[in-house]
């Protein structure tokens, strides 16, 4: 059972991008529980156990295999299941008696397009929360490329890669942020007044960044994502996007 959970966010791949705060978290952390996710994605694991070393933690490292998605069910149905399933497994792979707190590594920051929270809320009973923020990937872009997240005096929309092919560009909108973008469903919307900031593997020795008019960058993203994913088998990357640049 765990009484008190920490959700660490450990920024977009690099110790340096994890704040003091999450450091000490991890120091006072008794389990850290560790998601396998498969020998394509061994450079996770890696990443948060460099982490771990990093923060000086004594903590019990307890390593679960992370269920996969149904393909066979509706969206929102087949998530819904998934987080379930995760939850089970934080329960099933924890020691029978933890007697401090319980630490989650999460990619980023537990509380921008990430569902640790939401998984949290299906344990019973439920534990002691605390979110430990971290960078966060758009920070980590932004900050990477060199620009503000805004334009002056303007707004930003976060959305994903799904609304984006579902519903296209949103109204009344200038700058959007997409995340969650794993078909890069961004790249195929009409470009014409459309510039692009992409970064993937952000703070990591791997980087890569793209910016540019979307027309004339579109085709160098796609190829090299695509080559990036056969390289490392996996990859995690976001675009902030301007229209009428």
């Amino acid at each position: 059972m765990i009484t008190d959970l920490y959700l660490i966010g450990i920024g977009a791949g690099s110790p340096a991008h994890v704040t003091q705060e999450g450091m000490q978290a991890l120091r006072d952390a008794h389990v850290i529980l560790m998601p396998n996710k498969g020998e394509e994605k061994s450079d996770l694991v890696r990443v948060r156990h460099e982490i771990i070393a990093a923060s000086g933690s004594r903590a019990q490292i307890v390593v679960f295999d992370y269920p996969v998605r149904d393909p066979s069910l509706p969206y929102q149905k087949r998530v819904s299941h998934w987080h379930d399933e995760i939850a089970r497994c934080w329960q099933s792979a924890l020691p029978h008696a933890v007697t401090g707190p319980v630490a989650l590594l999460v990619w980023g920051d537990p509380s921008l397009y990430d569902s640790t929270l939401r998984i949290a809320d299906r344990l019973a009973p439920k534990p002691n929360i605390r979110v430990v923020p971290g960078i966060t990937a758009l920070q980590a872009l932004t900050a990477a490329h060199a620009i503000p997240f805004n334009a002056v005096g303007g707004a930003v929309q976060v959305t994903t890669g799904r609304n984006l092919r579902e519903q296209g560009w949103p109204d009344g909108v200038d700058r959007i942020a997409v995340m969650l973008d794993g078909r890069a469903d961004f790249t195929h919307l009409p470009s014409d007044g459309l510039y692009v900031w992409w970064g993937a593997y952000l703070g990591m020795d791997q980087q890569i960044l793209v910016s540019g008019h979307l027309r004339d960058v579109a085709e160098k993203i796609r190829s090299l994502r695509a080559d990036a994913r056969e390289t490392h088998g996996w990859i995690m990357d976001c675009c902030l996007m301007q229209r009428n640049l």
